[in-house]
């Protein structure tokens, strides 16, 4: 038994009937059961809100899969400074396809089904979020003006940039996700720290006169 269908576009992809009777016999069904619909991609694609949009702004990293025509999933690194991949509006993320080991194996396995799946996670809030999207791969010499935008700000070249069509995306479970943080939030929490502490200093110190000009009195 599930719960009345409330679908939603993540659960018509993720909730498959496969899962979903996964989900029966764990008991989750209860949760999940409600975002699930019949058919294949049902209802609209979702956009990002704003808390998605600004994880996915300030990450320098993501993982995207790909499934080759075999059936074979592919899962590869992407990685850049904070802000390589850009939010152009609220169902469209892009970013540079910077030089690697020529193997290509992603952008060939998009050529044949431009289906992807996205995960980005920001370890200081241990937040995780996962995008479904359709790809379009971009090449400098059929549009080199918006290979140029989107590599902006780095100095790396690129004979091509990426495009993800946001069909659905979801946060959840924090749960096992280690906090990891970066050099400039550890010299963030030692500024913080260390103001902190100078601060505390300061009050002994005039605690310390008060004692003082106390004692003197006798």
């Amino acid at each position: 038994m599930t719960s009345p269908a409330t679908p939603t576009r993540y659960g018509s992809i993720a909730f498959t009937p496969p899962v979903a009777k996964r989900q029966e016999a764990a008991g989750s069904i209860y949760t999940y059961g409600r975002f699930r619909a019949d058919g294949e991609d049902t209802g609209p694609a979702e956009g990002l809100d704003g808390r998605l949009r600004a994880l996915i702004e300030a990450a320098d990293s993501f993982f995207i899969a790909t499934v080759t025509p075999d059936g074979w999933p592919y899962l590869q690194h992407r990685g850049g400074p904070p802000g390589f991949v850009q939010v152009l509006d609220n169902q469209t993320i892009a970013f540079a396809e910077y030089p690697g080991n020529q193997q290509f194996v992603t952008i060939g396995n998009l050529d044949a089904d431009d289906r992807t799946a996205l995960i980005f996670v920001d370890y200081p809030t241990r937040t995780r979020v996962k995008v479904f999207g359709r790809a379009t791969v971009v090449e400098r010499t059929d549009d080199p003006a918006f290979v140029d935008l989107v590599t902006d700000g780095t100095q790396a070249r690129t004979d091509r940039a990426m495009v993800i069509r946001v069909e659905a995306s979801d946060i959840n479970c924090r749960r096992n996700i280690t906090p990891k943080y970066g050099e400039r939030a550890i010299q963030e929490r030692i500024r913080l720290a260390r103001a902190q502490l100078l601060e505390e200093i300061t009050l002994l110190r005039q605690r310390n006169r008060e004692l003082e000009m106390r004692l003197g009195g006798y």
